[in-house]
């Protein structure tokens, strides 16, 4: 699995999403964010999430869709519960996962960032099959981007706004850090 120059992966199955911008001229990309994500709230395996992040979630479809069907979100990638990788913004551009943010004094942190959404939620643990994709995501993306150092959940960069990935995130069992 490598990055090519357009910091695109040939092993994901890419998704393009609206939901992306530039980033800030001359931003290196130093801090890989990991989220946690499933559509409906707890529900694994069925097409909300990639909807959410294009822009096609029907609010009829569930009630919880009513209330975030407007957002304009996204993230790079997405793992699947089963490690299928999905990829929504090249890593050359800004993706629109961090929101208001901080990490290390630095505000804004979509402009320095990867963001990494894994299907789960707060209430249990996640797949083998996730941190294996995970893993070697990230050692293709620290081989492409040196400047990559850091790894914090969205709760790091988003205190007291964010939970995810949550406790059942286990830190042990990434590599590359």
């Amino acid at each position: 699995m490598k990055l090519d120059a357009a910091g695109w992966c040939a092993e994901a199955r890419r998704v393009d999403t609206p939901n992306c911008d530039a980033r800030p001229p001359d931003t290196d990309i130093s801090l890989l964010v990991i989220h946690n994500i499933s559509l409906p709230p707890g529900v694994f395996g069925g097409p909300g999430v990639e909807q959410l992040f294009t822009n096609r979630l029907d609010p009829a479809a569930h009630p919880y869709y009513a209330t975030i069907h407007g957002l304009r979100v996204s993230a790079h990638f997405f793992i699947r519960r089963d490690g299928e990788l999905l990829q929504f913004v090249s890593c050359a551009q800004r993706a629109w996962h961090a929101g208001v943010s901080s990490w290390r004094g630095r505000e804004r942190c979509n402009d320095f960032s990867i963001g990494v959404e894994l299907e789960g939620s707060d209430e249990l643990p996640f797949s083998d099959a996730q941190y294996a994709r995970l893993n070697r995501l990230i050692a293709d993306l620290r081989a492409a981007y040196p400047g990559l150092v850091d790894l914090a959940g969205h709760s790091d960069i988003a205190p007291g706004r964010k939970t995810d990935p949550g406790p059942y995130f286990d830190w042990s069992q990434v590599r590359g850090f």
